[in-house]
């Protein structure tokens, strides 16, 4: 693939003009027909979780397409499933500009986007368009004009419009950039939201005549007593999936640096070791009881191997396709082959998984 030779290009612009030029780029590849001819075959090696037959373990996580308007162009490069959003139910243009900002030196970047899309409505048409087939995931979240107390109202909004076209659904209450959001992952509050949206869930089920998993997407920053207290209500409300984590609030592992000061989460190689100590400290609160999709610096197929056996069932890239390109999702994949071949690491089908 060329993304060694366009990388430079793209880094001497803005990082969120250069995401938008590459994401043309790949629809224009795609066009042509030219990401299939340059690529390796798509890794078969089915994983299944959340009741999902995965075709390989490693998918696109939430943030890159937010709007699924390139879906084509991305199932063209490997994965074993994608996920698009995060979406809310009305559109709205996210925080201010500039609002993304890479960490060159530390292989990292600092976003403060805002879940900056065109609304659940236009994202649903996109994907219907798309004609995809595969397994896609829809990450949802709540506007950042809706208060904090009234964001049951919005993800269960989404979740009645995104139902048909999604093989999950991801809820998004760990996100740093939309205010008070993370609070929703504390006791009482994520405790009656579960319990909104699992009732949500056996009602469009009953009504669609089939089940769509929920997973929800949890915070890098949380303490061990709150991990343990997020793995028993995911427990207790029946909940499909985890995806740890998200980005990260802390500065430790890019102190000093002239980016250190800009508010937003931190994404990439810094995220590495905190997003797989969540893992580990997750698997062993729910000891088999959900499955848990592992994100957060993943450069290389060690790298996913790594949150493989601290506990992870699937994984998902996205800052190091920034810094790697499409070569690392074939050599993840296959190196996720290789373990299970070798190992048991993997959790098996059953028991809720």
């Amino acid at each position: 693939m060329l993304y060694p030779l366009l990388r430079p290009l793209l880094f001497r612009l803005d990082a969120e003009r250069a995401h938008q030029h590459t994401l043309r780029l790949l629809d224009a590849a795609h066009s042509l027909h030219l990401l299939s001819l340059a690529l390796p075959k798509p890794v078969a090696d089915p994983v299944k979780a959340m009741g999902i037959s995965f075709p390989n373990a490693v998918g696109l996580a939430a943030g890159l397409d937010k709007d699924g308007a390139h879906i084509p162009a991305l199932s063209d490069l490997g994965f074993g499933f994608i996920e698009v959003g995060t979406v809310t139910p009305l559109a709205q243009s996210g925080n201010p500009t500039p609002r993304m900002f890479r960490i060159a030196e530390h292989q990292g970047i600092i976003n403060r986007m805002g879940f900056n899309n065109q609304g659940v409505k236009t994202l649903v048409a996109n994907i219907e368009r798309s004609g995809f087939k595969g397994v896609l995931g829809v990450n949802i979240g709540k506007n950042a004009t809706t208060p904090i107390d009234q964001a049951a109202s919005d993800y269960l909004s989404c979740m009645d419009q995104v139902y048909q076209s999604a093989s999950y659904i991801t809820i998004n209450i760990s996100s740093p950039n939309t205010k008070n959001l993370r609070q929703l992952q504390q006791g009482d509050e994520l405790s009656a939201l579960l319990l909104q949206l699992k009732n949500r869930q056996r009602a469009l089920a009953e009504r669609h005549g089939h089940y769509v998993p929920l997973a929800v997407k949890i915070a890098p920053d949380l303490e061990v007593e709150a991990i343990a207290e997020v793995a028993q209500l995911l427990i207790r409300h029946e909940i499909d999936g985890v995806i740890a984590g998200n980005t990260t609030l802390s500065r430790s592992e890019i102190a000093g640096h002239a980016h250190a000061g800009q508010a937003g989460g931190l994404s990439g190689a810094p995220l590495k070791q905190r997003s797989t100590a969540l893992i580990r400290e997750l698997a062993r609160q729910l000891d088999g009881a959900l499955p848990i999709i592992g994100v957060g610096g993943i450069f290389s197929g060690e790298d996913a191997v790594e949150k493989i056996r601290a506990g992870a069932t699937l994984v998902q890239l996205y800052t190091g396709l920034v810094y790697r390109g499409p070569a690392l999702i074939a050599e993840t994949a296959q190196a996720l082959a290789r373990e299970r071949r070798t190992h048991t690491t993997f959790i098996k089908e059953g028991s809720n998984v």
